[in-house]
């Protein structure tokens, strides 16, 4: 799908993103780079639990789920988990498993997880404060959390697509928020960039990073 037809057809709920979620070059792309730095950053292990928290179609949560013991993708939108498991199915995995959230609920599953990660999911919820203090219970002691989202943008990212509760984040401001919600070592890095065109189709350069912290 090239970028002006992107523009003209661009969905407006994940439900109807999800059947061509995947066919995004530089989605892809990202997912990749997030998840290779989430290795750098974070020492996994097949003793470990993890969490990915608004997943998708599984980008990062089958980058990740060769090096750890079992990973839970859950998202608010079932057109993408259903995505996610038929991969689990295609490809014949035993330790990755779906929880459908509620949309405007942060519902977690009941279980507690040694490493939770998101990707460019935070921009998307309103209470962001609320969020990381859930995340915080979630984790076990000792637990990492790794956050990977645009760095502060002028709103230009989602243009007229998929509606988004912030522009990007203030790396200082996080890392205060996560200190806030009792989260410490925290720790930022630049993950990926991404190039894309914004409404008037010039082609911009967004960063995003990536924040560990341990509970």
């Amino acid at each position: 799908m090239n970028d002006s037809v992107e523009m003209e057809k661009k969905p407006h709920n994940f439900n109807e993103a999800a059947s061509c979620w995947d066919e995004e070059p530089r989605r892809v792309r990202l997912a990749c780079e997030v998840a290779e730095a989430v290795k750098q950053e974070v020492a996994l292990g097949g003793d470990m639990d993890v969490l990915d928290f608004g997943c998708g179609t599984g980008l990062v949560t089958l980058c990740i789920q060769p090096r750890v013991r079992s990973i839970t993708g859950a998202d608010t939108s079932d057109g993408m988990l259903e995505i996610l498991r038929g991969k689990v199915v295609g490809q014949g995995l035993t330790n990755v498993k779906t929880v459908l959230l509620e949309p405007g609920r942060e519902s977690f599953p009941a279980e507690s997880f040694d490493l939770l990660v998101s990707s460019m999911t935070m921009h998307h919820v309103e209470d962001v404060g609320k969020l990381l203090h859930d995340f915080y219970r979630v984790l076990r002691p000792g637990g990492v959390l790794a956050l990977a989202d645009l760095d502060a943008e002028d709103g230009s990212f989602h243009g007229h697509g998929l509606a988004a509760a912030h522009s990007g984040f203030d790396r200082d401001r996080m890392h205060a928020m996560l200190k806030e919600a009792g989260f410490l070592e925290t720790r930022a890095v630049t993950a990926a960039t991404v190039e894309k065109p914004d409404a008037l189709d010039v082609v911009r350069t967004y960063s995003v990073f990536l924040i560990t912290a341990r509970k």
